[in-house]
């Protein structure tokens, strides 16, 4: 790794580049869908959700079940599954009394995957 350079970030530049300026604005998403977006992201940002995630990408999981796996409360599980819920990361059905969460789609393990990708990249 080479040291570091506090300048490299600053740009002394005094043109501006209109037209890639331009297409990029064209090509960002609007502010509602970066709001929800960054929403996601900060659902990822809870280490006991990741785990929940992590757990339901192999299992459809009840909160004790999960509670038990985690060694957390099941009220804190619960607590986190609502948000996950909140997000559309998670959904579930009722068996009697039980309820049994799993992932709401495929796009949750693939968001999940690419960070995992990332983070594991040397």
């Amino acid at each position: 790794m080479g040291t570091y350079e506090p300048d490299i970030d600053r740009c002394d530049c005094s043109t501006i580049h209109e037209e890639v300026v331009n297409d990029v604005r064209e090509h960002m998403p609007d502010e509602d869908t970066l709001l929800d977006l960054a929403d996601i992201f900060k659902v990822f940002s809870d280490s006991t959700r990741v785990k929940i995630l992590c757990a339901l990408f192999r299992a459809e999981m009840c909160v004790c079940d999960i509670a038990v796996l985690l060694g957390a409360t099941k009220s804190s599980i619960s607590h986190q599954l609502r948000i996950l819920k909140q997000s559309k990361l998670v959904k579930y059905r009722k068996d009697g009394r039980v309820v049994y969460y799993s992932l709401a789609d495929e796009h949750v393990k693939c968001i999940f995957d690419q960070g995992l990708i990332h983070v594991c990249e040397k």
